[in-house]
C-alpha cells in the first residue's frame, strides 16, 4: 500500500510518502524552492518522495490531503453570519478567494497530479481528504514507540476544532472531545504574535524567543479579561478583545487599550514591555497545556502522550 500525503495552499506546503505504513519520505517544498513557508503545491516535494520510493505517482493507492476545505468553507460562512453585520470587509476579502480556486480544490488537486505524472485525471490513484487534527494526531502517534496512547493537538484552527483530543491504539485512532473556534490556544498566542510585532504564522517563535527576557506581569491580565481558563484545562476566549473571527487583524481597539498602547511595528524597536508581555502569555499558554496534559491523562488512563499541532 502506497499513500501520498500532501499539504498546500496554505503554508509550509509538504508532501509524504507512506509505503505499507511506514514513512518512506517527507519533505516541505521550501526546501527546493528556497522560498521560505513556500504554499504551492509541492511539485518538488513529491518528486523527491517518489524517487526515494523508486516509484511514480501512477504507482500509489492513494493521494491524501490534509484538511477538508468544504467543511472549512462552513465555519467560514458561519462564523461570519453569527458576527454579523461585522465582519463584512473580511468576508468581501475572504469570498473571491473561495468562490474561485478554494471550492474547486479537488479538481485543482487533479490538475496539477495529471500534470505531474503526465497523464489524464481518470488515471490518478484515489484521491482523499482527511480531517485537520486527525492528520495531526496521525503525524505524532502513528510514527511513535507507543502501541496506546494519548494525543493532543493545539493549533490555530483546522475546519473547526482548535484542540483535539484522541486515544491511540494499534492502528486506530478514536477522537475524544475537541474545542471549537473561535476558541483556540494557538489563535490566542498569535494574537500575541501580532501584537509584538510579528508575523503571525511565521513569527510565533520570535515570541517564544523573546519570553525569557521577561518577567509575566501580564499574567493576572490575561486571565481576568482574555482567557476563561478551567481546571482541567478548557477554556473559553472573550472574543470581544480579538478581531480574527470577522476582521482583517488579530486583535482590536479594546486590546489594546488593555495593553497600554497600539501594536509594535514590523522592525520597530522592542523594549521590555513587549519581552514581559511574551513572557506573560507564554506563562499562560504552559499552564493550559499543562492543565490539558494532566486532564487527558485521568480520562484516558494512559501513560504515554503524543502532542502534535501547527502553531509554532
Amino acid at each position: 500500500m502506497k499513500i501520498l500525503g500532501i499539504s498546500a495552499y496554505y503554508h509550509d506546503s509538504a508532501a509524504a510518502l507512506v509505503v505499507d505504513g511506514k514513512i518512506v519520505a517527507a519533505a516541505q517544498e521550501e526546501r527546493f524552492t528556497r522560498k521560505k513557508h513556500d504554499a504551492r503545491f509541492p511539485v518538488n516535494a513529491i518528486n523527491y518522495c517518489l524517487q526515494a520510493a523508486e516509484s511514480n505517482l501512477l504507482d500509489l493507492d492513494q493521494v491524501v490531503f490534509y484538511d477538508k476545505p468544504l467543511v472549512k468553507f462552513e465555519r467560514l460562512l458561519e462564523t461570519y453570519l453569527a458576527y454579523a453585520p461585522r465582519g463584512f470587509r473580511s468576508f468581501l476579502a475572504a469570498m473571491p478567494v473561495w468562490l474561485k480556486e478554494k471550492l474547486y480544490l479537488k479538481t485543482e488537486l487533479k490538475r496539477e497530479l495529471a500534470k505531474l505524472a503526465g497523464c489524464k485525471k481518470k488515471e490518478l490513484p484515489r484521491l482523499l481528504f482527511t480531517e485537520h487534527h486527525q492528520s495531526h494526531a496521525a503525524s505524532a502517534f502513528f510514527p511513535s514507540p507507543f502501541q496506546k496512547a494519548a494525543v493532543l493537538c493545539l493549533d490555530g484552527v483546522g475546519e473547526w476544532a482548535t484542540t483535539s483530543v484522541w486515544l491511540g491504539e494499534g492502528n486506530t485512532l478514536t477522537p475524544q472531545w475537541q474545542i471549537d473556534f473561535p476558541h483556540s490556544l494557538g489563535l490566542l498566542y498569535s494574537a500575541f504574535t501580532y501584537y509584538t510585532g510579528f508575523k503571525v504564522n511565521s513569527g510565533e517563535y520570535k515570541l517564544m524567543g523573546l519570553a525569557p527576557y521577561g518577567e509575566p506581569k501580564y499574567t493576572d491580565l490575561i486571565y481576568k479579561n482574555l482567557i476563561d481558563l478551567k481546571p482541567d484545562g478548557t477554556f473559553r476566549l472573550n472574543m470581544e478583545y480579538f478581531n480574527y473571527a470577522t476582521g482583517l487583524t488579530m486583535t482590536n481597539q479594546k486590546f489594546n487599550k488593555l495593553f497600554g498602547g497600539p501594536p509594535r511595528q514590523a522592525e520597530g524597536k522592542l523594549t521590555q514591555r513587549e519581552m514581559d508581555i511574551a513572557a506573560s502569555i507564554q506563562e499562560v499558554t504552559e499552564e493550559v497545556v499543562l492543565r490539558l496534559a494532566r486532564t487527558v491523562q485521568e480520562e484516558l488512563e494512559v501513560d504515554y502522550l503524543c502532542m502534535a499541532g501547527g502553531w509554532r
